[in-house]
């Protein structure tokens, strides 16, 4: 690689920082054995885990309900070429939520969903890079 590739890595508060600026990114988790992505809107809890709120019947919840998983989200400019990328890896598991608090302080979903249940990703490893224009 040239010395100066226009790549440089993030530390983890400028990670969680640019990941709670943005609503949208993609669960990367397993399904029937082979990858599988999807976009989700989310927010970040106190704690910096991801939050995604979805159907308690959904195929997501099956496949990633006590699973480690990626979490993604970026930006990009295509003018400049230049964004960053933010990856979170940890377990997913349902919020219990005797009291119904979590799903208020949890993110609204763009997809309607019915029996909604709040999903946490723990950031167990946070990883990013930045482009800066060429």
């Amino acid at each position: 690689m040239l010395q100066n590739d226009g790549f440089r890595a993030l530390d983890r508060g400028t990670c969680l920082r640019l990941l709670a600026g943005v609503p949208v990114g993609r669960v990367v988790y397993t399904k029937q054995a082979l990858p599988a992505v999807l976009p989700v809107n989310f927010c970040l809890a106190a704690d910096s885990s991801v939050l995604l709120r979805t159907s308690a019947v959904s195929d997501l919840v099956r496949a990633i309900d006590g699973a480690v998983v990626a979490f993604e989200a970026d930006e990009f400019d295509a003018a400049t070429r230049s964004g960053w990328s933010v990856v979170v890896t940890g377990r997913a598991m349902l919020l219990p939520d005797p009291d119904g608090q979590e799903l208020l302080d949890g993110p609204d979903s763009w997809m309607p969903v019915r029996d909604d249940v709040l999903v946490r990703i723990d950031s167990e490893v946070v990883t990013g890079r930045e482009l800066t224009g060429a």
